[in-house]
């Protein structure tokens, strides 16, 4: 009879894999260096785009944000990669966990025009920074923690192929393959007018089926490589075609003046120049309790809880969903080093409030990285020594345009939908929660939003049917705040804070 074989223990081959354990997670430091650069490429749009949504807005007082009287985009650019390089960093070196950390989307709106337009940008930043410390303290007391330990298990594998929906359609729509219609029933269509137009969508399609093409036939780096052609390829297009950007201008109603047909984000052309000087005049501008003097204690209160419950609740997400992917999670879907993954998050949004830049977070990009072999914190290290370095390089950061990055979302989010089978959908207490959850992230373009969904479906159905005593503690608790987050404006105007 033949010798059963002994399982050997992977053994580090240096120090650097020690520390981050890299054979130990069955990956190798050069998976993890190209994980940590497609991570990089995929959210590096943020430096272009968070200037755009923050810049142009003014603040109480008519001030722009960095305390001038005109828009200062490239300080809120080198803050922005600032902020989510040394955060990104600390996740991979702290926490040793692939995920990289930026100024949240749909956060930074939120704060632009529903907080900064009632006070000054020092004070609506201050509330950031706030929400921040608050975030910090409930992970520091173990609450936060509890709370994710007490989402049952399959409802976590929900979240994980929500979000996985939710990147792919972020693909799509930032690709302009699917668009806001804005008119009539239907509220988004394929292309323009039902139909594909316009080059920059036909270099997505090329670098969907390239990246596809690629994974299928396990060529080495197909995320990565995908990225780099489909780049080429679109300079190429951009000098030929001169398709040229979507926002050509302004009219004279202060409306964008658009070109449907034009690429997204950046334009694809050789930069003039490599390097640039960057501008930190946001960093330090914030004041902590400024807020309550101006807009009133129950309006900032309001406004901080707002901020602190989509905080709360999308790192959770997003954290599960990278550990899935990974395979890093463990029976109940909890991720290793849980609690160091909170606390770097935690840091991140009082650190983005006090670098006057908005809250930063964990970006659920970074599955790109995961699907290109990232599985430790050092794919994190690189990808955030690359945002520092943007900060000097941004004119080759401002090359990739989107339509080159996104297909790679495309991509994991069906990775991260194959998930989807670990539901038992015969158990309606849990299928019903799930499906939720599922739909309503994509559909709203919220992962807060689809989790708060599936809790309050849970609880619901749970009570329903008798069986209060299974319900945890903190999944009453949490689906009550969920509720009162969905109810947030009548709040405010039954508490005149509106």
């Amino acid at each position: 009879m033949a010798k059963a074989a002994t399982k050997r223990t992977p053994v580090p081959t240096s120090g650097l894999d020690r520390f981050f354990k890299i054979t130990e997670r069955g990956s190798s430091v050069e998976r993890e260096i190209r994980g940590g650069v497609v991570t990089f490429f995929t959210m590096a749009y943020i430096v272009v785009l968070n200037p755009l949504i923050l810049g142009f807005v003014k603040d109480a007082n008519g001030q722009f944000l960095g305390g001038g009287a005109a828009p200062n985009l490239p300080a809120i650019a080198a803050g922005t990669a600032l902020v989510a390089g040394v955060m990104t960093i600390l996740m991979g070196v702290f926490a040793n966990f692939p995920l990289a950390l930026a100024t949240g989307l749909g956060l930074n709106a939120f704060v632009a025009f529903s907080i900064a337009t009632k006070m000054t940008w020092a004070d609506a930043m201050g509330l950031v920074v706030l929400e921040g410390i608050i975030i910090l303290i409930l992970v520091l007391t173990g609450f936060r923690t509890a709370v994710f330990h007490a989402v049952p298990a399959q409802l976590k594998i929900a979240i994980s192929v929500g979000i996985g929906l939710f990147i792919a359609m972020i693909g799509l729509v930032d690709a302009g393959f699917i668009r806001r219609t804005g008119v009539g029933p239907v509220p988004v269509e394929l292309g323009v007018g039902g139909t594909l137009s316009g080059w920059p969508v036909l270099v997505f399609a090329l670098g969907l089926l390239l990246v596809i093409g690629l994974w299928v036939a396990k060529v080495r780096g197909a995320i990565l490589l995908s990225i780099v052609i489909t780049t080429v390829v679109a300079i190429i297009v951009e000098a030929i075609a001169k398709v040229g950007p979507t926002v050509v201008g302004q009219n004279p109603d202060g409306s964008n003046k658009v070109n449907p047909l034009g690429w997204n984000l950046n334009v694809p052309a050789l930069p003039e120049k490599i390097v640039d000087t960057p501008n930190l005049a946001t960093v330090g501008q914030f004041n902590l309790f400024g807020s309550f003097g101006k807009a009133g204690l129950v309006a900032a209160a309001l406004l901080v809880f707002t901020l602190m419950l989509a905080d709360f609740f999308d790192t959770m997400g997003t954290m599960t969903a990278i550990g899935a992917e990974a395979g890093l999670n463990d029976a109940e879907g909890t991720p290793p080093n849980t609690q160091k993954i909170l606390i770097v998050d935690s840091i991140a949004a009082a650190a983005g409030g006090a670098a006057g830049v908005s809250s930063n977070t964990s970006y659920i990009e970074s599955a790109s990285g995961v699907g290109e072999g990232a599985r430790t914190g050092l794919a994190s290290v690189v990808t955030g020594l690359l945002f520092l370095l943007s900060m000097v390089f941004a004119p080759l950061v401002k090359i990739i345009p989107n339509e080159a990055a996104v297909p790679a979302l495309v991509l994991v989010g069906f990775l991260m939908m194959q998930q989807v089978k670990g539901i038992d959908w015969d158990d309606l207490e849990i299928a019903i929660p799930a499906f939720l959850t599922i739909i309503l992230m994509p559909f709203t373009y919220s992962i807060t939003v689809g989790i708060g969904a599936g809790f309050i479906a849970y609880v619901f159905i749970k009570a329903v049917r008798g069986k209060t005593a299974s319900i945890h503690p903190l999944m009453w608790l949490v689906s009550a705040l969920f509720v009162l987050y969905f109810a947030i404006d009548p709040l405010k105007r039954i508490l005149g804070a509106g």
